[in-house]
């Protein structure tokens, strides 16, 4: 662990027991002494803190008007920039000129300026993409100063709002700055564990009180990378770098809610994006594989890189699992993976191939739990 960067509440996940693993270059915590499944059942009926400090917070700002910086991010995307109300959030999607998926993301309107989180394993080629692309209209800055916690739960409300209390008329995607005893939090609606809850930036001078004050209230436990990956599988949520990559497009990983009518054929501001020729043909004519959601039988789980055949025996592998695992919520086996558009209908019977056997696998529709998110 000792080459691996650490966060700055690294001594207190040492402090609370916590496993540590190397993932997207940090020595972060995978559980904590109360183990992954009860992490995850905690977080459904109560609330979880997560450090979500390894990931990339970036700030633009414009060189001349906001209405050119935003053009230029929305050259980068194919969603709407433009138009994004400010103290609101939206999921974007860095596209290359093949349509695949560079990376996905978060940026919110904060009037001058937009404030961007991106994947811990790709923050260092989304700065240099932003900064090859952008640096005529905008002052690209990461921010380095500053934590990330998530809050997750049905109890994250009436927790954050014993600190904070105008979070309490916050919805789905908003975003706003509170001053507090902890310095400027910069708080978002929003998370990737299915659950209601809040993406917080801390100062990292004060994020380890935040952290100690959050965890003080009855209901709040600290939570690892284990139970937030089963948490936002329940969720069907994609991992980048396992269930989206640069070979995968929005179509065919069932992204394409993002997309707005503006950047489709027709729209006010059609294509215009990277790999606008090869996404806009799939919205028409769909995508040779597709991402579903997929239920193994029996309780063996069906893991990442499992094959899918197209029958019990004989025939031929027509895809893989690229997420799998138990679903504590569920109390079955879930999985979600790429199989051709022809089997990926609800209720299609496919077979995984696990340790020399080919197992039963239904086709499902996700998410795999209710997402519980305040709209």
């Amino acid at each position: 662990m000792a080459e691996l960067a650490q966060t700055c509440l690294h001594a207190l996940h040492l402090e609370l027991g916590a496993k540590l693993v190397p993932f997207a270059g940090y020595a972060m915590p995978v559980q904590y002494p109360m183990g992954v499944m009860k992490e995850h059942l905690h977080t459904r009926a109560a609330a979880g803190v997560f450090d979500v400090s390894h990931m990339g917070q970036v700030i633009l700002r414009p060189r001349a008007d906001m209405a050119a910086l935003e053009a230029g991010l929305e050259a980068l995307m194919p969603v709407a920039v433009q138009g994004l109300a400010e103290g609101r959030q939206r999921y974007g999607l860095f596209t290359n000129d093949a349509g695949g998926i560079l990376d996905d993301l978060m940026f919110a309107a904060r009037g001058d300026h937009i404030l961007m989180v991106v994947n811990a394993a790709r923050k260092a080629h989304d700065i240099a993409h932003l900064q090859a692309h952008l640096s005529d209209v905008a002052l690209v800055q990461p921010v380095t100063d500053r934590a990330l916690l998530a809050l997750q739960g049905p109890r994250a409300e009436a927790v954050l709002a014993g600190l904070v209390p105008d979070v309490r008329a916050m919805r789905f995607m908003d975003v706003i700055t509170a001053d507090t005893l902890f310095g400027p939090l910069w708080i978002a609606r929003a998370g990737y564990t299915g659950e209601d809850g809040f993406e917080i930036s801390v100062p990292e001078a004060s994020a380890v009180e935040f952290a100690r004050t959050l965890l003080a209230a009855p209901d709040v436990a600290p939570i690892g990378l284990g139970a937030r990956d089963s948490l936002r599988l329940e969720a069907g949520l994609c991992l980048y770098g396992h269930d989206i990559d640069e070979a995968t497009t929005p179509v065919a990983a069932g992204l394409t809610w993002a997309i707005p009518k503006s950047r489709r054929k027709g729209g006010a501001r059609a294509g215009g994006f990277p790999g606008a020729e090869q996404i806009l043909a799939e919205l028409d004519t769909g995508a040779a594989l597709r991402r579903v959601g997929l239920r193994p039988e029996g309780r063996a789980p069906m893991r990442e890189g499992t094959e899918i055949w197209d029958a019990a025996s004989g025939g031929r592998a027509i895809g893989r699992i690229t997420s799998g695992g138990f679903g504590p919520s569920v109390g079955a086996p879930i999985a979600m993976g790429y199989v051709p558009d022809l089997a990926a209908d609800a209720g299609t019977r496919l077979w995984g191939a696990l340790r020399g056997k080919r197992l039963p696998v239904t086709v499902c529709e996700m998410p795999f739990h209710p997402t519980t998110y305040k709209r």
